[in-house]
């Protein structure tokens, strides 16, 4: 039992590690270069505001990660936020602009990241003992 719980940890650990290289430094990176990540990327100019708000949250899931990784599980609300915000984006956004045949190289690159933190996270997160009454 006791391996079965090191191993949860570390898979909590990776997802905190990987939210603060992922999240952290592509919302540092919106936030130091957005026409650069735009180029790179290939995703049509957004509204400044809006895109470095995004930028925000991402670098402080990231900034949040970093204490996390010390508390790992004090800190599954945020991983549950990506675990709700990820799917819902993937239905609504990048759901409809593949079934109309279009895959621009964004969508497809953001679909593909996210679908990492939603698999990684369904399996980091000790659902059972998180949502049991204390």
């Amino acid at each position: 039992m006791e391996n079965a719980a090191s191993v949860r940890m570390g898979w909590l650990k990776a997802m905190y590690l990987w939210t603060l290289v992922g999240a952290g430094g592509f919302g540092l990176a919106i936030l130091a270069m957005p026409g650069k990540v735009q180029a790179i990327l290939r995703f049509p100019p957004q509204d400044p505001v809006t895109l470095k708000a995004y930028g925000c949250v991402l670098l402080a899931s990231g900034l949040l990660a970093i204490q996390a990784l010390r508390s790992p599980l004090k800190f599954i609300p945020l991983l549950l936020l990506q675990l709700v915000y990820k799917p819902i984006w993937i239905a609504v956004v990048a759901v409809p602009i593949f079934l109309e045949g279009r895959f621009p190289l964004y969508v497809v690159t953001i679909t593909g990241v996210f679908l990492t933190y939603i698999v990684g996270n369904l399996i980091a997160i000790p659902f059972r003992s998180f949502f049991s009454k204390p």
